[in-house]
């Protein structure tokens, strides 16, 4: 080998490097752009199934990747968030979505006619243009307008270094026989296909390669159609690895996009290679263009969809056959009144799938549910805990403990999490999101940690067999009931997002402060005339002192989903 040979080999490397470092960067700016819009379509994801292969499509299309979509489908399903109907339908559409990059690929061939639209000659103004925009822009929309141009651009270089390395050697014969083999043998094209993909881990990348060989013509037809179906295939394997430490639901759904791909894949390899043996052998061994690819990668996606659709729930029962299940993956409530707060807990847990983590976007939606969840827990607590106060319950004081205890578990578990998702590619927004999740959870466990205050002042009371004027229980409930008022809006401000609560936190705060002043005051009054036992006083001072900071820390949460507003 050469000199100038190893220069083409680099090249060639250096280009696929490029084109698949373009592709992330595009895919990271389409994904900031598309920001809280990305984490409403979940919503829409209902018993319609033709709406999830919308969803599917659509996501697909912004991230570039299937595998990735796929990925976050298994965790979704792992997390109970989408249950293996609905995950039929986002792995149908995921496949049509990724036929956007064959496109962008054929830009440069559909282009052939004016030089401005071939890679070579508009990609670095792009890139130019792009790094203009994302180095000198203030806002953060435009800043991520120039991450897209650049990733674009990159995109394109990468396919014209690609392409330059190759065309020298169009008419080594080794190209001819290699594509010759494959277009000969289905079976054989096929898992080149799926090696590669399994090795790039992306069918939009292997594709695109295959696009580039194409483009210096030395790609067969047969060889083309053949190998596009393996890449198909291969595009499972991502999935496949990634539902290993999945519950059995979720390797289901990995199953289930295996076979949706296989079917079709044998399917149309089978037809076509009818075809090309005994209907027209001049076209199988032709040569064939990348816009050809783009057109034969499009129509046996979306053919594929729309042939297997009516069989989803037969899919589905096909992956009971591998996967022996006893059903979907059932959906814990969570609230703190569930009987197990183990179960609890590991519901939380199998909510934050680190899978989920593939989609920022996502993964923002995903923890700001979960907290939500927490703040939910933490109410339920403070209500137990004032409960246990006028009860004397001595179950309810050990479940405000145990609850605490598991509240504290909770934090931790949300804390590691939001590290992880900040770390991820966020946009201005979505960063201001998670730092104020921060603070959230934080008051939130503050919130639990005053609640078990009151339930070992509860347990004090009964043990001391404490009592309280009538006055001064009307007061205790006045104040408590205001407090849980306050907290309960507060979650469903951060729940709901809606300005209304946020206002009503704001007067219950108002209200709780100048009761925890007045209350005091009037208790001062009443040990002094010898109304109540300086116990019983101690204790009442303590109670709406713990009361009072609840209240502080449901003020604070409501402020910061006012600040997102």
């Amino acid at each position: 080998m050469s000199i100038s040979d190893i220069g083409m080999l680099f090249q060639f490397i250096g280009g696929v490097g490029m084109f698949l470092y373009g592709m992330n960067i595009m895919a990271d700016g389409m994904q900031k752009s598309a920001g809280s819009r990305m984490s409403h379509l979940l919503g829409v994801l209902t018993s319609n199934r033709l709406m999830a292969v919308c969803v599917g499509a659509l996501v697909t299309a912004i991230i570039q990747s299937s595998g990735a979509t796929t990925v976050m489908v298994v965790g979704f399903v792992n997390a109970g968030i989408l249950s293996l109907s609905q995950a039929v339908g986002v792995i149908m559409g995921a496949n049509i979505g990724t036929t956007i990059t064959a496109w962008i690929v054929s830009m440069s061939q559909l282009g052939d006619a004016v030089s401005i639209f071939q890679p070579a000659f508009i990609a670095p103004f792009i890139i130019g243009i792009g790094a203009f925009i994302f180095l000198f822009s203030k806002t953060q929309k435009k800043k991520v307008a120039g991450e897209i141009c650049v990733g674009i651009g990159l995109l394109f270089i990468g396919l014209d270094f690609m392409s330059s390395a190759v065309s020298p050697y169009t008419d080594a014969p080794i190209f001819a026989k290699a594509f010759t083999a494959l277009g000969s043998n289905p079976l054989l094209g096929m898992l080149v296909g799926v090696a590669v993909t399994a090795l790039l881990q992306s069918s939009s990348a292997s594709v695109g390669i295959l696009q580039t060989l194409a483009m210096n013509g030395v790609v067969t037809a047969n060889a083309a159609v053949y190998i596009t179906l393996g890449q198909n295939i291969g595009s499972c394997v991502t999935a496949l690895i990634s539902s290993a430490g999945a519950n059995k639901t979720a390797k289901r759904a990995a199953v289930v996009h295996l076979s949706f791909n296989l079917i079709g894949a044998l399917l149309f390899g089978g037809v076509i290679f009818i075809y090309f043996t005994f209907f027209n052998r001049a076209m199988a061994v032709s040569n064939i263009n990348s816009v050809e690819i783009s057109i034969f990668h499009t129509i046996f996606n979306i053919s594929n969809t729309v042939l297997l659709f009516p069989f989803a729930n037969q899919l589905v029962k096909l992956s009971g056959v591998f996967i022996h299940d006893g059903g979907e993956q059932p959906q814990i409530p969570i609230t703190a009144e569930s009987e197990d707060l183990t179960l609890l807990e590991e519901d939380i847990n199998r909510h934050l799938d680190k899978r989920i983590l593939e989609s920022p976007s996502f993964a923002v939606e995903t923890v700001s549910q979960e907290v939500v969840n927490m703040g939910e827990i933490a109410l339920g607590n403070a209500k137990r805990a004032v409960g246990a106060v006028f009860s004397g319950d001595r179950d309810e004081i050990e479940r405000v403990f145990e609850t605490e205890a598991m509240i504290d578990k909770i934090n931790t578990v949300l804390t590691g999490f939001l590290v992880k998702v900040s770390n991820l590619s966020l946009n201005e927004q979505q960063n201001g999101v998670i730092n104020n999740l921060f603070y959230t959870i934080n008051d939130m466990e503050r919130i639990g940690d005053h609640s078990e205050n009151i339930g070992e002042l509860a347990q004090y009371i009964v043990e001391h067999n404490i009592h309280f004027t009538d006055t001064a229980l009307k007061d205790l409930r006045d104040i408590s009931d205001a407090v849980i008022q306050s907290v309960e809006n507060a979650v469903e401000s951060r729940k709901t997002m809606k300005m209304e609560y946020v206002r009503k936190v704001i007067q219950y705060e108002d209200e709780v402060d100048n009761m925890e002043e007045e209350l005091r005051e009037k208790h001062i009054e009443r040990l002094s005339q010898n109304e109540c036992s300086p116990s019983s006083g101690v204790v009442f001072l303590d109670l709406i002192s713990n009361l009072e900071r609840v209240s502080d820390h449901a003020y604070n949460i409501a402020g910061y989903v006012k600040d997102e507003m």
